[in-house]
């Protein structure tokens, strides 16, 4: 059986334990606070994130990883006889995929995978790479299978502020002051790679967290129930508690995971911004 590595990066937003458990190695972005970096999730948290934009008004500033430092990490696997299948971020986000093409070309032996999508809609992805491995696949059938398995990844997340959308350029000012106003919280979804708007939620966050939750998984069934993430951005644990046993009374899934956004995604989305990610059949 050939010796496979799975790597990925850190916008994935697993847990150490999950990284541990399934033998993943996650590849950090860098952010850039006020001309200081930062590796993603390591030493910053998003707490920091937040605590900085409360005081200057400004976002910080994310870095792609560099072809050179994945080359570094693909060839040490390589190197030691491994084939090496590395997950991105969606290309629409981000530089990384194409430095990571750039890099498994240059190192050999290794593919890098655009997952179309963030966050823990492309860490769906790794945990099935990772089973696929621990299940005897070969890697080329393992990338096959990932390209499958794009696009039935359901990702998708509720805001509860436009602020840090407005200060990304991803929003206009006007829009995210209605929000404001009128007290909208709009669910974004993941569609072909990038970001669009769906349904937009009124009310306080509790309810409008629910109401999103049941209109993204309520009464349907054509979801594999085999394993959901809770994803959020910083948030009251009560509030995520609730969530995540609103998810398991609507839908049978066999495991739903709590996983915390890391920097990257964070300083884009905002605090107490929450999702609810899995696959469809």
């Amino acid at each position: 059986m050939s010796k496979i590595k799975i790597t990925c990066d850190s916008t994935c937003d697993l847990t150490a334990e999950l990284y541990e458990k399934y033998n993943v190695e996650v590849i950090p972005l860098e952010i850039n606070l006020g001309g200081t970096y930062y590796k993603d999730s390591i030493d910053i948290t998003s707490e920091q994130i937040y605590a900085y934009v409360g005081e200057t008004g400004v976002l910080p500033k994310t870095a792609a990883i560099s072809m050179a430092k994945y080359a570094e990490v693909f060839k040490k696997y390589t190197d030691d006889g491994y084939t090496v299948i590395h997950i991105n971020i969606s290309s629409e986000f981000s530089a990384c995929y194409q430095n990571a093409t750039n890099a498994a070309a240059e190192v050999g032996n290794t593919y890098a995978v655009n997952s179309m999508n963030l966050s823990t809609g492309s860490g769906l992805l790794v945990i099935a790479a990772a089973e696929m491995v621990e299940a005897g696949f070969e890697a080329e059938e393992i990338v096959a299978r990932l390209e499958e398995l794009k696009p039935k990844a359901d990702a998708s997340f509720v805001l509860q502020t436009l602020e840090y959308l407005k200060k990304g350029g991803r929003c206009s000012a006007l829009a995210a002051l209605g929000a404001a106003v009128l007290r909208l919280c709009p669910e974004i979804e993941v569609f072909e790679g990038s970001m669009r708007p769906k349904r937009k939620y009124r009310g306080k966050m509790q309810k409008t967290i629910m109401d999103y939750i049941k209109g993204r998984i309520e009464g349907r069934d054509d979801i594999d129930l085999k394993r959901a993430f809770v994803t959020h951005s910083g948030m009251d644990p009560e509030v995520v508690r609730e969530a995540c046993e609103l998810v398991a009374s609507l839908q049978p899934f066999e495991e739903i995971l709590i996983t915390q956004a890391g920097c990257t995604v964070s300083s884009h989305c905002g605090p107490d911004t929450i999702g609810v990610l899995f696959f469809t059949k």
